[in-house]
């Protein structure tokens, strides 16, 4: 099932939670719309859903226009960010609640709700009722529930925001597995960017209820289209200059008190550029091989920080007054770990350079 949205607005008052957006979610697609709260992620999904009706625009499922449809006919699954189980409803008739409502009989549910535990985990615990399950397995059960009634689109909105950060990262991946297992069109909302980066085959990143750039995760990453995208995306160096010089597709750029060499730049010398840097794109020299330092440009640079973090260790250094970066190192050997205070040489590769 593909989902279509075309030109969709959504207004509460006079604040349009969603502006004039357009995207496509194809088929058996996991896609995910990420961002800051209030930037209208979940005001397009409940939209899509049917629980909001838009002033503005369409929606389609299959190229069926479904944006006048209630939304028990729109043949969808919703996973909600606080679970919405029945506290006085055991597991088995938590799940079996939409087939009932769908007037399935008892011997039809059965064994639908026997498969749909199957798939998340939960067989054996049918009985149980919400007060005796984990925040883990209360999550599972509303993932059952919306798997139950064999939805062609699944939405989820947040779903693991109130697991812990051990648990998040092993349901993100259960979920991923599952959807992929079931081949069901899905989308989801999260403001976790790492979350998003991992179990998406596309994703949108929305701000002030437009998108700013749509794509696969490695794209959003590595080249994103602004500013914001670049800042919301993982930890960034944010660098503002003067094009000085340009030559052979690389230009010089005054920054402070210091020179930084790009890649991509402004056309004309003397122009204002603003570029990002991202702390794994820098490396220490004593790190680089000697056919990366023939290409890389080197900094010096002070250490102010040192955070050891076993497979990876974080600096703050200081380039020069009121210059400062973050750089990450993985795999740093005892003997090679850099102490506060000491000054280093601070090696990056141009073509790493986001120009934003």
């Amino acid at each position: 099932m593909s989902i279509q949205i075309v030109n969709v607005t959504k207004k509460f008052g006079n604040l349009e939670a969603v502006k004039d957006v357009t995207l496509e979610v194809k088929t058996g697609e996991f896609f995910t719309l990420l961002g800051p709260s209030g930037c209208g992620k979940t005001t397009l999904l409940r939209s899509i859903a049917g629980f909001n009706q838009p002033e503005k625009g369409e929606i389609y499922f299959n190229k069926k226009r479904v944006d006048k449809i209630a939304t028990h006919k729109r043949g969808i699954g919703m996973v909600f960010q606080n679970y919405a189980v029945f506290p006085h409803l055991n597991v088995f008739n938590n799940v079996a609640y939409g087939l009932k409502a769908r007037n399935f009989s008892a011997d039809e549910i059965r064994p639908k709700v026997s498969r749909a535990l199957q798939m998340v985990r939960l067989a054996g615990m049918e009985d149980r009722f919400p007060n005796q399950l984990s925040g883990g397995q209360l999550q599972r059960v509303a993932i059952a529930r919306a798997l139950v009634i064999e939805p062609q689109v699944l939405l989820m909105d947040e779903p693991l925001s109130n697991l812990d950060a051990k648990l998040r990262v092993e349901m993100r991946s259960e979920i991923r597995e599952l959807q992929q297992s079931m081949k069901i069109t899905t989308l989801y909302v999260t403001h976790d960017q790492e979350e998003a980066l991992s179990i998406s085959d596309r994703i949108a990143v929305m701000n002030h209820g437009v998108v700013e750039q749509m794509g696969e995760p490695w794209e959003i990453y590595n080249t994103p289209v602004n500013r914001f995208v670049a800042g919301f995306i993982g930890t960034t160096n944010f660098f503002e200059g003067t094009l000085i010089s340009e030559q052979g597709g690389q230009g010089i750029v005054q920054v402070s008190e210091i020179k930084m060499k790009v890649s991509a730049h402004s056309p004309c010398v003397g122009e204002k550029v603003s570029f990002a840097i991202r702390p794994e794109a820098f490396k220490v020299a004593q790190e680089i091989t000697e056919a990366e330092r023939s290409c890389f440009l080197s900094l010096p640079g002070r250490v102010n920080k040192v955070e050891y973090l076993g497979f990876m260790t974080k600096y703050d250094l200081e380039l020069c007054r009121g210059l400062s970066v973050k750089v990450v190192s993985y795999d740093v050997l005892p003997q090679h770990l850099r102490k506060t205070g000491e000054t280093i040489e601070l090696c990056y590769d141009p073509q790493r350079v986001l120009i934003c």
